[in-house]
């Protein structure tokens, strides 16, 4: 049997929490797929299209926690200079960041938020090209630490510049 020694049982102290980051929400932001030369570009699907892509990552601060990422693609396909079909692709999520050193939520902000939404935006790419009479684009994967590194030498040369 055991016993107390009459005194109230300690209480469990609370444990520090790890780093974490949790999708609280992802959604079609803005969208649009254009296909302007219908019906007339659905028969030049012989020959294979010159395909471009743009991509964009933008942060938003919500709370001290909370932060909307938004990923932007903007494409279009083009068959000797004639437009088969445009998209643009504003896809949003809002991340939890929790028990994170502020200098690493840049790069969680910039690479790992938005290559959790990429396949998402890629799969609502896909069918939109795909509901417009042609075979479904299937974006190849993008290197965000690439952006991201890019990104932060722009900043940098810019801030060079400034000081000059």
């Amino acid at each position: 049997m055991a016993t107390t020694n009459g005194g109230d049982a300690a209480a469990p102290q609370a444990q520090p929490q790890g780093p974490s980051l949790n999708v609280l929400a992802q959604y079609v932001k803005d969208f649009s797929f254009e296909n302007p030369n219908a019906p007339r570009s659905l028969m030049q699907q012989g020959q294979q299209p010159q395909i471009s892509v743009q991509v964009n990552v933008n942060t938003t601060p919500m709370s001290n926690t909370d932060y909307e990422v938004e990923l932007k693609l903007d494409g279009k396909a083009e068959v000797g200079g004639n437009t088969l079909f445009g998209f643009e692709l504003v896809y949003g999520g809002v991340f939890r960041l929790q028990n994170i050193p502020q200098d690493n939520l840049p790069p969680l902000l910039m690479i790992e938020c938005p290559r959790l939404l990429f396949p998402f935006a890629r799969e609502i790419v896909a069918n939109a090209v795909i509901n417009g009479g042609f075979p479904p684009l299937l974006l190849d994967p993008i290197d965000f630490v690439g952006l991201f590194q890019q990104r932060v030498a722009s900043l940098q040369a810019q801030q060079t510049s400034a000081e000059a």
